[in-house]
């Protein structure tokens, strides 16, 4: 079973084709599979050796689909993409290693910090990496900064800049929380880091979010600095953290003040920088979890590659 399946892969082409590259130049008749609930108009299931369309992830027939599917496609490796499946996959990651299958996940505690915000908070205090205040609702401090507790790509996130603009909508909102607000003097920075399968830190690739859209880096730029002196003692141990964590951090060069926001234990949108800098994730979890072979810790990486995205398409015959 040496076929790789990427989960809900949407316009995640760059990756795809990452591990389509790595796994081809590995495991020469290996494919890579790609899930999505409309993979005709998915681009990254257009350019994968086999596109499957999946239910829904709400859907309790989820995980019996992903079973079968890898069992019918020999698939040995199963790659997560959105934040969204990923506690329902770490419940049932022991599930799939029972078939031969490696779910490449963190462990159920960790995903469950990093998808309630108020946990991460918590998290990067005990890890000693500093966030920004928690405010309760009964007492905010302004301008502030109110964002879902489980919320994903900026969605539902604002700046609150006085008591007035806070809705009737956000007031019942019982997801909504609210923090300080991060001024213009920081720069925003996301980190790719890469955990083994023995929970080791093997890569940690700091990038620059110039520019961003829909929540997704546009424009960024890969950076060995003060952020990653700050950050690599800190999470050379992340207890339960399993393959590519990503990790969104704010920045001050000139009083090394530092706001970290969220973890998110997945690959990010913004990763193909980091690989196209020489972080290897998918060909290093192709070696891991396909080959048995050790991963060392990696710092060769490129540093000061700029990414500069823009809008391409993908053509489907007959459709």
């Amino acid at each position: 079973m040496k076929n790789v399946l990427v989960l809900s892969a949407g316009r995640r082409v760059e990756l795809v084709n990452a591990f389509k590259i790595e796994l081809g130049s590995r495991i020469s008749a290996a494919k890579v599979l790609a899930t999505d609930l409309y993979p005709n108009r998915s681009a990254a299931c257009q350019v994968a050796d086999i596109a499957l369309k999946a239910p829904r992830v709400s859907d309790p027939t989820y995980i019996d689909f992903l079973l079968d599917a890898c069992e019918v496609n020999s698939v040995g490796l199963i790659v997560s993409t959105i934040d969204t499946e990923l506690l329902l996959l770490a419940c049932n990651r022991e599930k799939f290693l029972s078939r031969g299958v490696h779910l490449v996940v963190s462990d159920q505690t960790l995903v469950e910090k990093c998808r309630d915000k108020r946990l991460t908070a918590k998290l990067f205090s005990d890890i000693k990496i500093d966030s920004p205040k928690i405010y309760s609702n009964g007492a905010l401090t302004f301008p502030c900064f109110a964002k879902p507790y489980d919320g994903s790509c900026s969605v539902g996130a604002v700046a609150v800049r006085e008591p007035n603009a806070i809705t009737a909508a956000m007031q019942s909102d019982p997801k909504l929380m609210y923090m300080e607000l991060i001024d213009d003097s920081h720069t925003e920075f996301t980190i790719d880091a890469y955990y083994t399968k023995y929970g080791e830190l093997a890569c940690f690739v700091p990038r620059e979010r110039i520019e961003v859209r829909g929540g997704e880096i546009s424009k960024g730029i890969t950076r060995r600095n003060y952020v990653y002196d700050y950050l690599l003692p800190r999470m050379r141990k992340l207890q339960g953290a399993r393959g590519c964590i990503t990790l969104q951090i704010f920045a001050n060069e000139k009083t090394r003040r530092f706001a970290a926001l969220e973890i998110n234990p997945r690959f990010g949108g913004g990763y193909p920088l980091s690989y196209s800098a020489g972080a290897n994730y998918p060909g290093w979890l192709i070696d891991e979890y396909l080959l048995d072979r050790d991963v060392r810790f990696f710092d060769k990486w490129e540093q000061d590659l700029m990414m500069l995205r823009y809008d391409a398409k993908i053509l489907v015959r007959g459709a």
